[in-house]
């Protein structure tokens, strides 16, 4: 069942990035989104979260699929890294954007939702940790719960393993993997790792010449897949 579909999609801010992009997302597919820098990568996802408007196309989301119930993921910045909350109000937090109407506090169903996301992700012992004092893969596993609040069925990540060390980089997409396989949820991944796109994906978006959307055994069968597979593990 398709959970996302983009049709012939003109991205970009005064002028266009990326013309006549098309492709789908189903349901428990584990897309990872390759392209050098200035492909379009994060354009597009901003576009799909409707952060930004296409400058022409078509998106399509399923039902029940709106902006606010996709768990997204971002890059992070040095001064986010420093921010002076707990994780639980971090956590909660990702609770917001499911909102109708304007309230001063959380719902005991958000407080409960967002308790949910850190025994999924291993962290309610940290629930009352100020954020900033955290190792860089517990902050990414404390964004990911915060995700998690939002998500129904699809998580967007922006290159989540940026700035982190080999261990945490493998655990975070350990955690990916096990929430696409065991628990069903959808995953649309920008990397810059093709080694674990060439693992981890079931489906493959590259935005180059020419743009590839396709499965990971299609794509290696064309030529950016096997310069990619001939890079291992350094970054593109």
């Amino acid at each position: 069942m398709a959970q996302l579909v983009c049709e012939e999609l003109t991205l970009g801010y005064d002028r266009p990035i990326l013309t006549g992009l098309s492709f789908e997302v189903n349901a428990g597919d584990y897309l990872f989104i390759l392209g050098e820098n200035g492909a379009g990568k994060s354009t597009l996802m901003k576009t799909v979260l409707g952060l930004i408007p296409p400058l022409a196309g078509k998106i399509t989301r399923g039902e029940g699929l709106s902006a606010g119930k996709i768990g997204y993921l971002p890059q992070q910045t040095r001064a986010q890294r420093d921010f002076p909350a707990s994780v639980r109000e971090v956590v909660q937090s990702g609770c917001l954007g499911r909102r109708r109407g304007l309230r001063a506090f959380y719902s005991a169903g958000e407080k409960a939702r967002a308790a949910q996301a850190m025994e999924r992700m291993g962290i309610t012992p940290l629930a009352d940790r100020c954020y900033r004092e955290l190792s860089g893969g517990q902050q990414q596993r404390v964004l990911l719960a915060r995700a998690l609040c939002a998500a129904d069925s699809m998580l967007l990540c922006d290159e989540p393993v940026t700035g982190l060390d080999p261990a945490a980089t493998e655990e975070l997409y350990h955690v990916m993997d096990e929430l696409n396989r065991r628990d069903g949820m959808t995953v649309v991944m920008i990397s810059h790792d093709p080694a674990a796109a060439l693992r981890y994906a079931s489906h493959i978006l590259y935005l180059g010449e020419p743009v590839y959307y396709g499965t990971r055994e299609g794509f290696l069968a064309t030529g950016a897949g096997q310069i990619y597979s001939g890079r291992g593990n350094r970054p593109c």
